[in-house]
């Protein structure tokens, strides 16, 4: 990863570990407006602007916590270097849903999300010598965040992700990626 990319994830890493002080609890989940950016592995980068919508009538107990849905759509765009290249850009166009997590019987300010999507490329993905066999692929995100502010309007999250054509076509190398997310409820 690039120095610059680390110094902003770690720059991330401590914007959350500083809004660990407590904020009123949002009654529920709301549509959000986000922007997201991150690095990936040799020199990859990634930055989406995209919407998520909860799955309003569905929610289950889990543990301590909440488990609620939600839709998540986005446009992004993916930069590269393919070998002995100069920088290429993919546009990618994606939909799919997340699972979030929520502690202290769904009001805690701070949530674990899992999610999985289909996306399409505006063409064939490369990075360094590796390609991606299709222009439609898959990702899936682990993620950690916290909402802040009042009635918890913001939220940061450090997601990790993984894309690739999930074997459908060769070659598959995928792409890893440390990705930063703010997001504002609406």
């Amino acid at each position: 990863m690039h120095v610059h990319a680390l110094r902003g994830i770690a720059t991330g890493v401590a914007v959350l570990a500083a809004l660990a002080a407590g904020s009123p609890a949002r009654a529920q989940e709301a549509p959000t407006l986000y922007l997201q950016s991150g690095a990936g592995e040799r020199e990859a980068y990634a930055a989406t602007v995209g919407l998520t919508w909860p799955w309003t009538s569905w929610s289950w107990a889990l543990g301590s916590g909440v488990v609620r849905g939600q839709w998540d759509g986005y446009l992004g765009n993916w930069s590269s270097r393919p070998q002995a290249s100069p920088r290429r850009n993919t546009l990618v166009l994606g939909l799919g849903p997340s699972l979030r997590w929520r502690g202290a019987a769904g009001q805690s300010p701070w949530f674990v999300e899992l999610g999985t999507g289909v996306s399409w490329f505006s063409r064939h993905y490369r990075n360094g010598s590796d390609a991606f066999g299709s222009r439609v692929n898959f990702s899936s995100h682990l993620g950690l965040g916290r909402n802040f502010g009042p009635q918890r309007a913001h939220e940061l999250s450090l997601r990790i992700q993984h894309s690739s054509n999930a074997g459908l076509q060769e070659p598959n190398p995928g792409e890893n990626f440390l990705l930063l997310r703010y997001a504002h409820v609406f």
